[in-house]
This record gives C-alpha cells, structure tokens and sequence, in this order.
C-alpha cells in the first residue's frame, strides 16, 4: 500500500509564486502558526550563538533575520491580499484571528533587548566590515525602529506598549472592515430611468448590470466609487444627489447598519496613539510619526501646510464664486450645497472648456491606455513589459505581467483593476515578493529574488459589449499606482529593509507615484494612451487642447481638499486626547475654517470612512501627498527641460532615486538627482496657483 501523499500547505511553498486557486481560509491560521513558531526557534538558536560566539557579521545577523521577515511577508501579504479583494467571512474570520498573532510577533522582536544589543554591537563595527551606505542606513532605521517599539521601556510598560499595538491593530482592522460593510449594505433600486437622467450611458448600463446580477429590474445604484461619482458628477435629480451623498458620507456613522459605526472606534484609537507616543517620551502621536519622516519636525510639517492652505485658499475661494454665480445665472440655484459641487462643475467646465470627463471616455479605452504606460515606462527606462499567463490568480479578471530588462525577467507584477462585490474600495500597490540577495552570493544569479507587486484599482469593469473605458482621472489612478509598481520593481537593493518602498520616508514615499502622474498631461504621452475605442482614430488636436486647458480647473479647490484632509490628520494627531463625543468632529470643524470654501452638513461623517489614517498607515501622515506633490514636480521639471521620454533622464532617475528604495535618505537622494534642495515654484506653477 502506497503511503499517503503529504499535503503541503499552499501558503508555505516560499519558493513559487501563491497558487490563488489552491489557497483557503482553513489554510491561514495553520500557516500563519507553523511560521511564528519557526522564526521564534531560529532567533532563539541564533541569540544562543552569538552570546558563545560574540559579535556578529553582517551575514550571520541581518541576512538571517532577513529570511525569516521574507518567510513570514510571503504568509501574511498573501493573507492581506485575499482579505482585501476577496473579502468572504471565512477569509475575514482567519485574517482577523492571526492579525494579533502578528502584532505580538513583531512586537516581541522590536522589544528583544538581546536582538537591539546585536545590531547596535553590528553598527559599531560598520568601518570594521566595510559595510557599504545601505547597510549603513538599515542598521540607523533598524535602531531608530527598536526605539520607537520600546526596547528601552520597563518591562511592565514593555507590556503596556504591546497590549496597545495589539489593540491598535485590532481597532485599525475593524475600522476598515466597517467601511467596507457600511459600503455594501447600501443600495438604490431604481425602476424609471427618467429618475437618472444626465447620467452617462456607460454609467447607467453598469446600473442595469448591477440589478440584473441581483435578479432586480432597473438599475442598482451602489456606493461603489464608479457609481456615486456618476451620480454626483452627472445626475440632474438634485434630491437623488443629496440622498447618495447623505448615504455616502455618513458610511460607518450610526446612521449605518448595527455594528458598523466608527465613531467610537476612532476615539478609541487616539486615545491608545496618544498613550503610545506618551510612553515613548514624545509630546503628541504627530511627535512620534515625524520620527520616520523626510520631515524634520512638528512644526515645519505645521509650516508647510500653512503655507501651501496660503496658497491655494485665494484660488479656492475665486473658483467657488464663479462656481455659485454661474449656478445661479444659468440653473437659479442661489445656495450651492455640498451635493451640488461636483454637478455644477461639470457644467461649468462644460462651457469654459467645452471637455467633460465622460466625453474623454471615449477616447481612453483600457487596452490603449494599459499599452501606451508600458510604452511610456519602457522608453524612459529600457525595459520590456510582458503578458505573462502561468501565473496563479484570484479572479478572472486579474492578468499577470513580466518586466524584462536585457533578457531577464527582473520584476511580476498582478493588475485587479475593476471594482467587484467583495473588494476593498480605492486603489494601491502592496509588495508579493521584494526583492533581495537570497544565497548571499552576488555572483548567484539564481540567489537574487525578484520583485512582485500586486496593482489594485476599482475602475467600472466592461458592460454592454463595450471594452473598459476610463476617464482621464482613472487615467492618472492608473498611472500614479503603476509609479508606485516601479518603485518597489525596478529596485536595485539587495537587502529586504531597503528594497523598493521599504526604508522610504512615507512623506517621500509618494514621490514616484505622482511624478508618474504627469505623463498624462504631456501631449507626447497622450498619443501612446489615447485612441476612439471604436474607430481607433487619434485623439483630435482640439480636444487634446481643451483637455490641456482644463488642467488646472478648480485647481485651487482640489488643493484646498487635500490640504483639509492632511491638516485635520496633522491637527488631530497633535490635539490632547478629549473624552467628549464630538471631540473628533470640534477638530474637523475648526479645519474647515481654515481650508473649506463651502459648507457640509452637519450629518456629514467624513471621518468615519477616512481609511487613509484609520485604517491605512497615514496616521498623522496624510501630508506625504502635498509634501510629495512637491518633490514630483520638481523632479518633472527635469524631464520637462530634457524630455519628457528621454531614457537618458529616465535612467538618471532610476539609477539616483527609484532603485535606491530606501538605501539612502530620500533628501540625499533628491538633492543627488536635482543637484539641490527641493523648490515649491514648480508645484505653484504645474497649478497655476502663485506665490504670497
């Protein structure tokens, strides 16, 4: 009798890519344990050595060390991932069961006193074994990191701290998966299409789609991005627009289904942030997050959004002016509300510009826009992006792609570009594989582990026998996540602290993504994205023009939005923690004074939903996106100067900035690539905004 064939955990085979259809919740917390349990013994076996043999090298500490991160990112970012776009009660249940396993693990490692004493004793010996600038930087952050998990602290306040990462970690998932909850139970079955009128073609046949998925008639509107943004953009209804809005901004509220209410989660979590940054000697949670910062300091993070709210508020408040006195010349709308904004922008670009976005539909039909970026990547920075279809995948919508450079594969990345039931709201990059030196031996090809990334948006999926199309701002989603693909891609790092975004300051870390952006407002580029997704004749020059004319419509309006949110974060994170009920909403509220150019009702609960800071990890931290606006437009400039698909400028940048990851300081780095400090005139020019 032949014996039993042994089932290998699908979540364990480090050496192949995640086999998706092999993959179940039953596997996740057997995998996640049998990890832990293993890392636990190597460190263990590891620390005995060291204490019988001395000091340790660099091989025989941080590359083992790096093994054991790698075995256990390959478990838990696969794990992530499914609890992210395939969201079922199983997968939700197993992710929910191990995130504290997880939580415990790292917070164990970061308070090991023998572990910190090894890297501090390897530090030492820096100029001894010639270790080179990223060694040199993973030893500075690895230290700088076993401070700020409380190596230092009493044990009884060791304890403390772990028990608030822990909680943390518990809340910021909670916090998400109410999101995400408060998102899917709401739904408008609407039967008479005259109900939709002004709404997009396109947009009403992803409606009917929706209700006939349900075995409804009509069309079912959802709070699905794709959906609302149609509604509020295009729907003539100004009550069907207030009531999606009141639905959509109050997601997560105690208006929601039982259970799914933030609020308290929120006050929860500042309450133990504050606590953390206490305990760890800093005056407020924004003290602690401008520890791992480009940001020197509180106070100039305080300065910069001052200034940049300086800038762009005159612009903001002229723009809103001219939107009310055109709603109220054309339309007798003497008091534009906050559902109102969106619609009556539309019409008012309408007539300057004579361009809408869904009128660019049209002209950005996915498979063109997915092959002019490879085209546009590939020119600046000699590489070859390929179909790849062996892979493994979740959904059958997902595709899989190599990168090549001189016949090698140096990169895979996954695109889920559609939104589905069951997914994760917005859009991201998140690491499969980083790339590192595996054998230790620079020469072994075969030792070098290559870069895979998971590309995530939640564009509306094809319907109607049409192919996707995108308006030209899933255009710039598209693009500015794909910036965030290359940067951990194309990395050159060796070692797993430094490769692709990790060992990047977050306020730098934007850096790529939104220089990537740029490329779709370059006439140039526009013709490698763009074609008639029926005729495939070129964009017209006259379109191309009120395109371009249109950039910087309401700039100062968008600048203000995003300045709201990174003030109120910044603002938040600094305020003494206050047990009252509105305490959260009293801050908000005294943001928009400063920032907001019109009203929001009283019911609007935007920071119930705010996942960036909540549940994402831009807590006190959301002013990396302006604070790297910055750094992209000035970057750009360059290419501007130079050309804009110039592979001799686009291999400057890869060699100076986007392959150095995180093995030198992003200001080091930037100066290296600009041959100076960063300068604001460009952001203020590229927005048409100016200087006080």
């Amino acid at each position: 009798m032949l014996a039993d064939k042994i089932v290998v955990n699908p979540l364990l085979q480090f050496d192949s890519l995640p086999d998706f259809s092999r993959i179940s919740s039953e596997d996740i917390a057997p995998a996640i344990s049998e990890v832990l349990a293993s890392n636990r013994s190597q460190l263990t076996e590891m620390l005995g050595k060291f204490s019988a043999q001395g000091a340790p090298d660099w091989h025989s500490l941080i590359d083992r060390l790096d093994e054991m991160d790698d075995r256990l990112n390959k478990v838990w970012s696969t794990v992530s991932h499914l609890n992210a776009v395939c969201n079922t009660p199983e997968i939700r249940a197993a992710y929910n069961s191990c995130q504290p396993l997880i939580t415990q693990y790292y917070a164990e490692m970061g308070q090991n006193e023998q572990l910190y004493n090894q890297v501090l004793a390897l530090s030492g010996r820096a100029d001894e074994l010639g270790l080179d600038g990223s060694q040199r930087k993973i030893l500075k952050d690895s230290l700088l990191d076993f401070k700020l998990a409380g190596v230092s602290l009493p044990t009884e306040q060791k304890q403390e701290y772990t028990h608030l990462q822990t909680s943390l970690s518990e809340l910021s998932n909670r916090f998400g998966n109410n999101v995400l909850d408060a998102t899917r139970a709401w739904t408008l079955n609407v039967i008479d299409a005259e109900e939709l009128s002004g709404i997009p073609a396109l947009s009403l046949q992803s409606a009917a789609d929706a209700a006939a998925a349900k075995g409804m008639q009509g069309y079912l509107l959802t709070l699905d991005f794709p959906a609302y943004h149609a509604v509020m953009t295009y729907a003539d209804d100004r009550s069907l627009r207030e009531k999606v809005y009141r639905a959509y901004t109050t997601r997560a509220s105690s208006s929601s289904p039982e259970r799914s209410d933030n609020q308290d989660v929120i006050r929860e979590i500042l309450k133990l942030r504050e606590r953390m940054a206490q305990l760890l000697g800093f005056s407020n949670y924004a003290e602690l997050s401008v520890e791992r910062k480009m940001a020197k300091s509180v106070d100039q993070v305080n300065s910069f959004l001052s200034d940049m709210i300086n800038y762009s508020l005159p612009a903001a408040k002229q723009e809103f002016d001219n939107l009310q006195s055109f709603a109220d010349r054309f339309y007798a709308v003497t008091k534009l509300e906050a559902w109102d904004v969106a619609y009556f922008s539309e019409k008012l670009r309408k007539q300057d510009f004579d361009i809408s976005q869904d009128e660019l539909r049209v002209w950005f039909p996915l498979k063109k826009v997915l092959n002019g970026l490879f085209a546009i990547v590939e020119s600046l920075y000699g590489i070859r992006i390929e179909r790849n279809h062996d892979a493994g995948l979740w959904h059958p919508d997902v595709e899989f792609y190599n990168i090549v450079h001189e016949g090698q594969v140096i990169a895979k990345f996954y695109f889920d570009l559609f939104t589905r039931e069951g997914k994760q709201g917005g859009a991201w990059m998140a690491g499969c594989r980083a790339r590192r030196l595996v054998s230790g031996n620079e020469s072994d090809k075969q030792g070098l582990q290559i870069p895979v990334a998971y590309l995530i948006c939640n564009f509306a999926p094809p319907s109607g026998g049409t192919s996707a199309l995108l308006t030209h701002n899933e255009v710039t989603t598209l693009f500015h996540e794909f910036g965030h693909g290359l940067h951990h891609m194309l990395t050159k790092e060796k070692y797993l602290q430094s490769s692709g975004i990790a060992g990047v300051a977050w306020d730098a870390v934007e850096l790529p993504s939104q220089l990537m952006e740029n490329w779709c407002w370059v006439p140039e580029s526009i013709a490698m994205i763009s074609e008639h997704y029926q005729s495939g004749g070129k964009l017209p020059a006259q379109v191309l023009e009120k395109m371009l004319a249109a950039r910087n419509f309401q700039s100062g309006m968008r600048s203000v939005r995003q300045l709201e949110f990174a003030h109120f974060d910044f603002f938040l994170h600094q305020t003494p923690y206050d047990a009252k009920e509105d305490f959260v909403a009293e801050v908000l509220k005294q943001t928009r004074s400063r920032t907001a150019v019109f009203r929001v009702p009283d019911y609007n609960r935007f920071q119930n939903s705010f996942s960036h800071i909540f549940a994402g990890g831009y807590a006190a931290g959301y002013y990396s996106y302006k604070w790297a606006e910055v750094l992209s437009a000035d970057v750009f400039s360059r290419f501007e100067k130079e050309g804009v698909l110039s592979p001799v400028i686009g291999k400057q940048f890869l060699d100076k900035i986007l392959s150095r990851g995180g093995g030198a300081e992003a200001q080091s780095l930037f100066t290296d690539f600009m041959g100076r400090e960063p300068d604001i005139a460009a952001l203020l020019k590229q927005e048409g905004l100016r200087a006080h």
